[in-house]
């Protein structure tokens, strides 16, 4: 760990995701960027590239400054903090999943935390999903300790099979007695390779509900009108895809008939649930 310097915080809560298989149209990684560009976030820290990285899977890039001198980037993961209105302040983590050494990885954040006064963390995915770009992008929330799910409104998970970075850190944190939370965002199948300002938005707004500190998120707004506006042409040009985002939108309507009752709200919540263990079995190739 390459500490810059260590912040004096009040009561903060630490945000973080991770570029890889579970951030599917950048969604996870840009929010966290957004909130730490948004509230002027300080870069204090990052995790070593050498101990959790395979250079030949993760490999460094050359980047040009000024146009002349060329600088290595490694990839990493790096902390930084942010003062938010009222009492509370936030601790961004943001890089790339590491390869290696993951319990290692997870107890460096969790110390980091506990040494910082983080009294809850939250991470941020985004799966591909089958649902439609022009309607609200759903975002589930979950959490394995009770108290956390009555006091953020979340959902139990019980789920059980593969895991990323983000299961093994929620055990590292639930095994220090830290409380934490998990916020999934879904992007549609057939644009998987576009980022999703859409998605980025949703998952930002839930985390300030939960953190409880307002966002004006009008430039978001803007960019993810133009990005379903761009979709809708993708899809206009093709008739299969025209097709097959219809019957989605139609899926979707259905369920949010006025006629159903709020058994259905869970209904919805558990089809969404699904959607999100059928991507941690089998997570998309890189």
């Amino acid at each position: 760990m390459r500490w810059l310097h260590r912040p004096v915080l009040r009561r903060p809560t630490l945000v973080a995701a991770f570029e890889g298989w579970n951030d599917a149209g950048d969604a996870s990684t840009n929010a966290v960027r957004w909130l730490a560009n948004r509230f002027d976030a300080r870069r204090f820290a990052a995790l070593d590239p050498e101990e959790y990285f395979d250079f030949t899977s993760t490999p460094p890039r050359v980047e040009l400054v000024d146009g002349e001198t060329r600088r290595i980037v490694w990839p990493e993961a790096e902390f930084s903090a942010a003062a938010l209105p009222g009492r509370r302040d936030l601790v961004l983590l943001v890089g790339t999943e590491p390869q290696l050494r993951w319990p290692s990885f997870c107890r460096q954040v969790v110390e980091t935390a506990t040494t910082l006064g983080v009294e809850t963390v939250i991470t941020l995915g985004a799966l591909l999903a089958e649902i439609p770009h022009s309607r609200p992008t759903s975002v589930i929330g979950t959490a394995y300790d009770r108290a956390v799910i009555e006091r953020l409104g979340l959902h139990r998970s019980t789920y059980e099979g593969p895991t990323g970075i983000v299961g093994v850190l929620h055990d590292a944190c639930q095994r220090a007695g830290l409380s934490s939370a998990s916020l999934w965002a879904a992007v549609p199948t057939y644009v998987p390779g576009a980022p999703s300002p859409k998605a980025a938005l949703a998952l930002i707004e839930r985390t300030a509900e939960i953190i409880g500190v307002p966002v004006i998120t009008t430039d978001l707004e803007i960019a993810a009108a133009s990005y379903e506006r761009q979709i809708n042409e993708l899809v206009a040009s093709d008739e299969d895809t025209a097709a097959y985002v219809a019957r989605l939108e139609a899926e979707v309507d259905d369920d949010d008939s006025p006629e159903l009752d709020d058994l259905d709200d869970d209904a919805q919540v558990d089809d969404l649930v699904e959607e999100v263990e059928r991507f941690l079995r089998n997570p998309p190739d890189d």
